[in-house]
């Protein structure tokens, strides 16, 4: 069990209890601990397995909390929570994630209405029955109609971030068996993609069956869904579905390729396979004979159209090399995934980039990017601190940072306007500011920058005064508030905030949280070309459950030439270490380090900004 498990139990013991009108005191101390343990930069095991060690040492952490994490690392589980989830329906807890709704409204639905599920709240609403009930109203009941599709998505997909945790715990356990040759995760993980419905797991192994018993170890495994002589299929218990596949060596690439997609990817690629008179599925590369009979066409077909996520019946067939597909013709290429490609004519595509997008123009053209890699960035230029929401002070902050390589970060506490993350006014701020002067007389070769997460009004402008923000070394704008404005004026907002001349930045610009919260509507056309025209920066905020700018939003930032910012956002030291998230979400949009900024030195940054 890892940190992220016990703080997910946590938090789901602060909404069960929020649900059932427990203390707040209660509900918060939960709702803390799980934040805590979050962010915490060691193994919790670590530190429960060491004799000279005791849990309530980390902060927040009591006596009560103390005992349920030792519970949960010894058993898996812990019984309160257990009890809770059978005092209160299994659906509540998916009601709750619609956003806007809570706890608190989602008890009332289920008093009032009996409503105990995401279909039957569809119902309710379509019926006009929840904008009824007191403290609702239609305009709520339309805004929780609109968010039960994401609440639904939400439970059938984790941030790739967990998957990760989950994946590198399965490879550790895989390779501990030996005879395994080659094994790489496929599909939508290996790309990259924000959000991970299961994983495909492919081994090349002297022996299937070993390979199949080894999964069927793994401690997170809740049911076995299938086996063959080839392929497994699991069930962990946070839901996530694993497929393995054994192939192989000969076509371990080829199904390595297959897997990994995207579907659109590979229909291009087997198109100019086709035109070449090849033939290219998970086993290998095939050249066609001409009088192919319709049976063998009719399987090439077949193997074109299919997606690098379907689940293809033939492929424990396939894993002892024999298969219709396989014989339909001369075996080529196939042991690795860049024998594939060129067989085709092409370079091999780094796997975040195969979504049909420009990658095959770019390889026509000589000019595939040589994409961004987290060794790149030297700076970060959103965090916070204790003297806002932070849980680290300005120095630890500092010296975290150091530690990670880092040769500058910029301190961007909340503005007044977030009172609720305590904002800093004028007078706290340029206190704060005159504490980095004194701290950056201390550090060699690193800079602290002056700066400021400033919020752009409701009503338009910034929230210090100019004089203040002339003051800073870097300026992040940000909308939290208001955010259920129309699209001209959000737009309108932003666009103010892009004509100060003080503003360097806007961060996470369309406000969303990845299967919890829409954007705001914004036009981000307007948008980034205010941006380019006044030469501001964009950031890509890292964190995972916002990686905002999206793939696609980056890379039309890119094309007009506006820098991009990675940033962690970081609320404590371990939350440096999300920037990778953001390297990953870069790198699907086919940034190069170029084209972000914070791969140069401030001073090469400071010449970029507005004059």
């Amino acid at each position: 069990m890892n940190n992220r498990d016990v703080a997910a139990a946590f938090d789901e013991i602060a909404d069960l209890l929020e649900f059932q009108n427990a203390n707040p005191f209660r509900v918060r101390a939960y709702r803390n601990a799980a934040r805590r343990i979050n962010d915490l930069p060691e193994s919790l095991t670590t530190v429960a397995a060491d004799p000279n060690r005791d849990l309530t040492e980390i902060e927040g952490i009591g006596k009560d909390l103390a005992q349920k994490i030792a519970e949960f690392l010894d058993t898996g589980s812990i019984a309160m929570l257990e009890q809770l989830r059978d005092e209160i329906p299994g659906g509540v807890l998916a009601m709750v994630r619609i956003p806007g709704l809570g706890p608190k409204k989602a008890a009332a639905l289920h008093k009032e209405l009996g409503i105990s599920s995401l279909d039957e709240l569809r119902a309710a609403c379509e019926a006009n029955r929840v904008a009824e009930l007191k403290g609702f109203g239609k305009k709520t009941q339309d805004k929780i109609l609109a968010g039960i599709d994401l609440a639904a998505r939400a439970q059938e997909r984790m941030y790739w971030a967990h998957a990760d945790e989950i994946v590198q715990e399965l490879l550790a356990h895989m390779r501990k068996l030996k005879g395994i040759r080659q094994m790489e995760v496929a599909g939508s993980y290996r790309r990259g993609r924000e959000t991970i419905g299961d994983i495909d797991l492919l081994v090349d192994a002297e022996d299937a069956n070993a390979a199949m018993d080894q999964l069927g170890r793994f401690e997170e495994l809740a049911t076995v869904i299938g086996r063959g002589d080839t392929k497994m299929s699991v069930r962990l218990g946070r839901g996530l579905q694993i497929d393995l596949r054994v192939v192989p060596s000969k076509s371990f690439g080829a199904a390595l390729q297959y897997f990994t997609g995207s579907k659109d990817h590979n229909v291009i690629l087997r198109a100019m396979a086709k035109d070449r008179g090849l033939l290219v599925n998970e086993y290998g590369v095939f050249r066609v004979a001409a009088g192919d009979s319709p049976a063998t066409k009719k399987q090439s077909t077949k193997s074109t159209e299919n997606s690098a996520k379907t689940k293809a019946e033939n492929s424990d067939v396939a894993a002892t090399g024999e298969s219709p597909v396989a014989t339909a013709g001369e075996y080529i290429a196939g042991r690795t995934e860049e024998e594939v490609y060129a067989a085709v004519g092409l370079p091999w595509f780094p796997p975040e980039i195969r979504e049909a997008r420009q990658e095959f123009a770019w390889a026509e053209a000589g000019k595939l990017p040589t994409l961004i890699e987290v060794t790149d960035l030297v700076g970060d230029l959103h965090m916070h601190t204790t003297a806002s929401d932070g849980q680290a002070t300005l120095r630890a902050m500092a010296v975290a940072a150091i530690e990670r390589g880092l040769k500058y970060i910029a301190i961007t506490d909340h503005s007044p306007r977030v009172s609720m993350a305590n904002g800093l006014n004028p007078q706290r701020l340029r206190k704060q500011w005159a504490e980095i002067d004194r701290l950056n007389g201390e550090f060699d070769d690193f800079t602290i920058l002056k700066g400021i997460e400033c919020d752009i009004l409701e009503k338009g402008g910034m929230d210090l005064p100019d004089d203040v923000l002339a003051e800073a070394d870097w300026v992040v704008a940000s909308v939290h508030y208001g955010q259920q404005q129309s699209r001209e004026q959000i737009t309108e907002r932003i666009l103010g905030a892009l004509e100060n001349p003080y503003v360097s930045i806007i961060a996470h610009p369309t406000g969303r949280l990845i299967s919890r919260r829409e954007p705001y509507a914004v036009d981000l056309d307007q948008v980034f070309a205010a941006a380019a025209k006044h030469h501001k920066f964009m950031e890509m905020n890292a964190n995972p459950a916002r990686l905002d700018l999206d793939d696609v939003a980056a890379a039309a930032a890119k094309q007009l030439g506006i820098p991009i910012v990675i940033s962690s956002d970081a609320h404590s030291t371990g939350g440096l270490d999300v920037l990778r998230y953001g390297i990953l979400q870069a790198r699907r949009a086919g940034l190069t380090a170029k084209d972000v900024a914070n791969t140069r030195s401030w001073t090469a940054i400071k010449k970029m900004l507005p004059k």
